[in-house]
């Protein structure tokens, strides 16, 4: 039977340990590469996952900066959902940066609820998720996975009665094509 006295002697184990990586935000930037044309699902919550988007008046507010091509600048969004608590997209990156294109997002949708007497401030935790798409990624199955989100979250019987959300494949003069 080995002892930790024996343990402590090896070679091994007396060889010092490699620090831990930093945590935190900036930690999580870090290796964040941002590649034009390449898509990623993008998501950001609302600061202490609260539910601000519950309220009507937020939501279509937020959802006309969504809607909005300035928001995006030569970036791509080709779905979105917005729930009450946290937002996610599917987007193509223009030339800009990923953090570029969030911040301005965000910016403009807290400047536009505070324009319409919302609180003071922004809605939206300071970080953000992003997941580059593989090759192999079919972005309509990753754009039905969120646009199904409300449906999965119990707030719909279906996607077609929850008003927030979005899809470049939507026929507006038939059915959904998604």
């Amino acid at each position: 039977m080995l002892t930790l006295d024996v343990f402590c002697r090896c070679p091994r184990q007396s060889a010092r340990m490699p620090a831990f990586p930093p945590v935190g935000r900036r930690a999580l930037r870090q290796g964040r590469v941002s590649i034009p044309g390449q898509m990623y699902l993008l998501t950001t919550v609302t600061r202490h996952r609260e539910p601000i988007f519950a309220d009507t008046d937020r939501a279509r507010v937020t959802s006309q900066v969504i809607h909005a091509a300035s928001t995006w600048a030569d970036s791509r969004l080709l779905a979105w959902v917005l729930m009450p608590d946290h937002w996610h997209g599917p987007l193509q990156l223009g030339d800009e940066s990923l953090g570029r294109v969030m911040n301005r997002f965000k910016a403009c949708a807290s400047r536009a609820l505070h324009e319409s007497g919302g609180p003071d401030g922004s809605p939206w935790e300071r970080s953000f998720h992003d997941h580059a798409l593989r090759v192999e990624e079919d972005i309509r199955t990753v754009a039905r996975y969120i646009i199904a989100n409300p449906v999965r979250a119990g707030l719909v019987d279906s996607v077609f009665v929850y008003p927030y959300w979005d899809a470049v494949w939507l026929d507006r003069d038939a059915s959904l094509t998604l």
